[in-house]
């Protein structure tokens, strides 16, 4: 694996979990890693521990709600006042709820932050994700999902309710559909920034203990994930291999789990679908075309 020095890595979700193993895994290898968490506090706080890790680490704060975009707006401009170039991004936030919850923006909780966080962060961070590919070594983004299984609210987004706001609320309801759209935004972005150097892939990391992405939920779900799940540090593997490894580099567009591509059924194999789910997304983040 080639050294990250002089390699700029912007993480979210960074503060725990996944997230917090990826950003320790890029620093070790030499990147300067910026750190997102909901505060400040929380950014500072993970970055001590990656310390613990790794001594040497080149760490920045970054504070960002993934579920405000003003907050996201924000944040991508404190970014690009600090830097001019952005060479690998990975999108590991994300929420789980048990009841339905609207941000100030609207939206409901758990699409606000499982998708338009990712899709906005993403836009906003094109340009700088451009600049580092022309760099030399591409610049990859990469965004952690799931394989989002194969029920009825998995393999098909219902565009006419894709904010949950129908029917009784419930995170089986909410959750898995959220996961199957940041499949459809990642082919959506790989094929917008094809030719560009930057290339962008999605991971499934399978369960993953000890996180705290399912402490709202709780009950036999949280227990059996805590149990049989993975370290965090196993289930980042993939997402650091696509961030950093040649062998990926050139590959964009794609599913992936235990560093194989996988199968996207349903609406993942339907172009139209991720067309239709990106101008939905351009539409909620009040932008009239992609920024640059």
């Amino acid at each position: 694996m080639p050294s990250l020095d002089g390699r700029i890595a912007l993480v979210t979700g960074a503060t725990g979990g996944i997230g917090k193993a990826v950003a320790t895994a890029l620093a070790r290898d030499g990147a300067t890693v910026v750190v997102v968490g909901r505060t400040g506090q929380r950014a500072e706080e993970a970055m001590q521990g990656i310390r613990a890790s790794v001594p040497g680490a080149k760490l920045e704060a970054l504070a960002c709600d993934l579920s405000s975009q003003t907050s996201i707006r924000s944040a991508v401009e404190d970014f690009l006042a600090r830097h001019n170039e952005l060479h690998i991004l990975v999108n590991a936030a994300g929420v789980f709820r048990k009841e339905r919850h609207v941000t100030p923006d609207g939206l409901e909780l758990t699409f606000a932050t499982n998708v338009m966080g990712y899709f906005l962060m993403t836009l906003l961070l094109e340009e700088a994700l451009k600049r580092g590919a022309a760099t030399g070594g591409g610049a990859r983004v990469v965004n952690i999902t799931s394989r989002y299984g194969n029920g009825p609210f998995a393999t098909t987004l219902d565009f006419d309710d894709l904010q949950t706001a129908k029917g009784k609320y419930s995170y089986f309801r909410s959750t898995p559909p959220t996961m199957l759209a940041r499949v459809l935004l990642t082919q959506e972005f790989a094929e917008r920034l094809r030719g560009t150097g930057v290339v962008v892939n999605a991971i499934h990391p399978g369960l993953v203990k000890q996180t705290a992405l399912l402490h709202d939920i709780g009950g036999p779900f949280r227990w059996i994930t805590d149990t049989v799940g993975k370290p965090a540090e196993e289930g980042a593997d993939t997402a650091v291999w696509l961030a950093t490894s040649d062998e990926p580099a050139t590959v964009t567009g794609r599913l992936w789990a235990k560093r194989k591509p996988l199968p996207t059924p349903g609406m993942g194999l339907d172009p139209t679908a991720r067309k239709r789910l990106w101008d939905e997304c351009l539409r909620l983040a009040g932008q009239t075309s992609q920024p640059g």
